[in-house]
């Protein structure tokens, strides 16, 4: 069993910057064993991918929406990863999602993610 907790969300303006934090716990599975996304929904639309990074840190994939925006990383030693987000838009707008893989590698479909967190909301103002 793995706990999530998304924090960092918030109200910024267009162009502005969040970082969002995602703690992982839970007894049973090693950090370093899990591979993680984080993914977003925005209100009358489907929950879609935004980027994922592997165990190691190394490997990362982004949406095209966000590339070049936004940072996905991991601090192993503190069980959390991070979305670090750039020049946001009001298109960002929508609650927030981290998740994890814990056994296999991280993908774009949110199916193929084993535990989810509660989620944060991001409001991007224009």
């Amino acid at each position: 069993q793995v706990q999530l907790v998304e924090s960092g969300g918030g109200l910024v303006q267009a162009g502005g910057s969040l970082r969002l934090s995602c703690a992982a716990s839970g007894r049973t599975v090693a950090f370093t064993d899990l591979a993680m996304g984080w993914f977003r929904q925005a209100p009358g639309k489907e929950r879609e991918f935004v980027a994922n990074i592997g165990w190691s840190g190394v490997s990362t994939d982004y949406a095209d929406s966000v590339k070049g925006r936004f940072t996905i990383s991991r601090a192993n030693a503190k069980n959390t990863v991070y979305l670090q987000m750039n020049s946001l838009k009001p298109e960002d707008t929508a609650v927030y999602y981290c998740a994890v893989v814990q056994y296999g590698v991280a993908t774009q479909n949110a199916n193929s993610y084993d535990y989810w967190g509660q989620g944060t909301q991001v409001t991007v103002s224009s």
